[in-house]
């Protein structure tokens, strides 16, 4: 591993830690302009998060209703009852999505975005060393009277998050402070997110605020929209 992830790693927790987990359950309040757009605000306000580490899988709960709970893979998403029922699915649910920005979403539109946004969000910078990720530090650069040190990040196929390539900022300190990516799914353009207010759950650093914003072409940050926020009351890895 470079010096960078290997730096990023430790201040996150160390991968010796993260390896001992096999899941984290978060409890979250999600919202943001993004929700209203397609026609799902409030769906997930108020809501509890529970994802695999070491594959990719995810499913928030109460989702849509309080006995129903979303499952989400990156080939097939479904919305299950308590019991274990399936009450919809979808495979190959990327290929779903409308290409109108403006068009809404359904539940398991909701259910594959929210399940990849929270996987990618919570297993970095950790994945960075696994088998098919690639990573190039680029130029540091000056934000918040700060430098904060790059690293663009590759996804390997298999994976489903935003888009395949990532740029990730970190402080002195080896924290994660901005994220910039294009949520395809979305068709909107690119984004800057920004996770601050760090807490340690079981030994592992965790955002607990979390805002994305639009972001031009030339790179500039639109602060005056909120497109989502990610409030993490506590988190729990096991």
């Amino acid at each position: 591993m470079s010096d960078l992830i290997t730096t990023v790693i430790e201040a996150h927790g160390g991968l010796h830690r993260y390896n001992r987990f096999t899941s984290v359950t978060a409890d979250l309040r999600v919202g943001g302009s993004l929700w209203r757009l397609k026609g799902q605000e409030g769906i997930l306000s108020e809501a509890a998060v529970r994802l695999d580490l070491h594959r990719q899988h995810a499913s928030h709960f109460p989702f849509t209703a309080p006995h129903l709970r979303s499952s989400f893979t990156a080939k097939r998403v479904a919305v299950e009852n308590v019991a274990g029922d399936v009450e919809a699915d979808r495979f190959d649910p990327r290929a779903s999505f409308p290409a109108d920005v403006y068009s809404p979403w359904d539940d398991l539109h909701v259910a594959y975005f929210a399940g990849y946004a929270m996987w990618t969000y919570f297993t970095s910078p950790f994945t960075f060393s696994s088998p098919g990720f690639e990573t190039a530090e680029l130029s540091p650069v000056t934000e918040e009277g700060e430098e904060w040190r790059r690293l663009k990040v590759t996804f390997p196929d298999h994976i489903a998050t935003h888009c395949a390539e990532q740029i990730f900022y970190f402080d002195s300190h080896g924290l994660l402070r901005r994220h910039d990516y294009t949520p395809e799914v979305i068709n909107a353009g690119p984004a800057a997110h920004y996770p601050s207010e760090y807490k340690e759950f079981n030994g592992i650093m965790v955002p607990t605020r979390r805002r994305v914003f639009r972001r031009g072409q030339d790179g500039r940050v639109s602060r005056d929209v909120e497109l989502v926020t990610i409030d993490v009351e506590r988190a729990l890895f096991t």
